[in-house]
């Protein structure tokens, strides 16, 4: 069943879309599904605005095992086959891998690195040129605390931007939307969201999290703070944009 998502989701995506000139006629827009509500959430968006957008794309989607005992991604299997789009479940044993080879990283970075570069891979090989991420307003702004805080950096995630290799853009169409938005149309529509989908964050006090913690205190006593977040962040998301 392809759930439509609400006007306010279809509103702000569109606008995200629009303004950072994400999707183009005859895209291949290949989308990465770990089994968050995010991904799902981005999925079904995506197939909303395939049928009634007025450019024509393709969408294909991606997950990604990293052979935890923790976390099982397959019951997405026959969810998103059934949506009748193309899909790729790619099992690599990446916690395996960063027990062997992992140096001075952290696992979130050596699990990151491997996980965008076996969808490059999936991508490539299947002719996709577009990958389509799930991060949302949120994610950004606890990005660009961490970058302030602990890299000494003005940085957050780029909304549109070609990798490396100039062979795939990707594109974050959420980036204006709020985690609340998400996790309610998720729950809404009874999604089949994976929880703790991330191996490594089991359990586990992150600097993400004391962001998010941080934010949502500050939000409590300035109600309009993702706004103003916005608009300080939206310069960073826009640097090396392609048009």
């Amino acid at each position: 069943m392809i759930h439509q998502p609400s006007k306010q989701i279809r509103r702000m995506t569109g606008r995200a879309i629009a303004d950072f000139n994400q999707i183009r006629d005859g895209d291949r827009i290949l989308v990465a599904v770990s089994g968050g509500k995010d991904s799902l959430s981005l999925l079904h968006t995506l197939v909303h605005f395939q049928r009634h957008a007025p450019v024509k794309f393709n969408i294909g989607a991606v997950t990604i095992n990293p052979q935890s005992d923790d976390f099982d991604p397959s019951p997405l299997k026959g969810y998103i086959s059934g949506l009748g789009i193309e899909y790729f479940f790619v099992s690599e044993p990446i916690v395996e891998l960063a027990q062997k080879h992992m140096q001075k990283d952290s696992f979130c970075a050596f699990c990151s690195r491997m996980r965008r570069g076996l969808m490059y891979k999936t991508a490539r090989e299947n002719n996709y040129n577009v990958l389509a991420l799930g991060q949302h307003l949120d994610d950004l702004a606890e990005s660009f605390l961490m970058s302030a805080f602990h890299g000494g950096r003005l940085k957050t995630m780029k909304a549109h931007y070609q990798n490396d290799a100039g062979d795939v853009r990707i594109i974050r169409p959420f980036v204006y939307l709020r985690e609340s938005k998400l996790r309610a149309f998720a729950e809404n529509n009874q999604l089949p969201v994976i929880h703790d989908n991330c191996p490594a964050c089991f359990g586990k006090p992150t600097q993400r999290m004391s962001m998010k913690a941080m934010l949502a205190a500050q939000e409590k006593t300035q109600p309009t703070l993702f706004n103003t977040l916005l608009t300080t962040l939206k310069p960073l998301m826009s640097e090396g944009l392609v048009y």
